[in-house]
């Protein structure tokens, strides 16, 4: 019995599936562990792999998803997040008799669990058992980093950043980055920008996603707040640093590789 991140309770699927996922990088997840075939839907924002996934048939968006649509493929399974999918949307889904499979990584290595119940729920345990053990080495390879303070900013007007309990914040702790403006409340809090708050950052990160950050961007925010240290603000790949599943062992790399730039 494989139990997911909701704790609902699944049976190892009988071949073949007809999988539809609401979340992008579970998409990139669900290719590389060879279920492209098994893959019947998708959202719009699920545009990894590149060109091989624009074969598989749209549904919407990750919290528009067009239910008509989506139960016209006729799904074995659905895959959502806690964070990305409304949980009424998900509700819908199942009440429709269709297997609902619920994600939520918080930390790096809640991947090991999240390929272990993807692999087995579709009798691929060997490609999961590949991808642990990347992860596993990414994950044990250390390193002695700096303790810096950052901000990182996921959207404008207004601008917003992301709490200390969230996937992205756990990346960055890795290697030594603790993000600032955290709110038990919201993952993914607004934050005022004042003086106080950018003499606390060592680094100001501006994420490529989900507002798209921008070299103009950086230069207003210089201009606006009349920051002098250019190299204070700095662009960092969000899917790079965001996306879970098979993403992550490529994100720790980046991230290894960002961080030792910044010494």
């Amino acid at each position: 019995m494989l139990i997911d991140a909701a704790g609902n309770e699944h049976e190892p699927a009988q071949s073949p599936c007809r999988i539809v996922s609401l979340v992008p990088s579970l998409t990139e997840l669900l290719f590389d562990l060879d279920l492209q075939d098994e893959l019947v839907g998708r959202t719009d924002f699920c545009i990894e792999p590149e060109g091989r996934v624009e074969e598989v048939a749209v549904v919407g968006g990750t919290k528009t998803a067009d239910l008509e649509r989506l139960l016209a493929l006729k799904p074995t399974h659905v895959l959502v997040n806690i964070d990305e999918t409304p949980k009424d949307v998900a509700d819908r889904i199942s009440a429709s008799g269709i297997s609902v499979v619920v994600t939520h990584p918080n930390k790096p290595a809640d991947n090991l669990a999240l390929f272990g119940l993807i692999g087995g729920l579709f009798g691929r345990q060997q490609q999961a058992a590949k991808l642990s053990a990347d992860l596993q080495g990414e994950l044990m390879a250390g390193g002695d980093w700096p303790q810096r303070k950052v901000l990182y900013l996921i959207w404008k007007r207004p601008w917003m950043t992301i709490s200390r309990d969230t996937y992205i914040a756990e990346m960055l702790k890795l290697f030594g980055m603790q993000t600032l403006c955290h709110d038990p409340e919201v993952r993914y809090p607004e934050v005022s920008i004042d003086a106080g708050l950018l003499a606390q950052a060592d680094l100001i990160l501006f994420s490529t996603e989900p507002f798209p950050f921008a070299l103009k961007h950086r230069e207003a925010f210089a201009r606006d707040f009349n920051i002098a240290e250019a190299p204070k603000l700095l662009s960092i790949d969000g899917k790079m640093v965001s996306w879970y599943g098979s993403r992550a062992v490529e994100g720790l790399r980046y991230l290894r590789d960002f961080t030792t730039h910044l010494n």
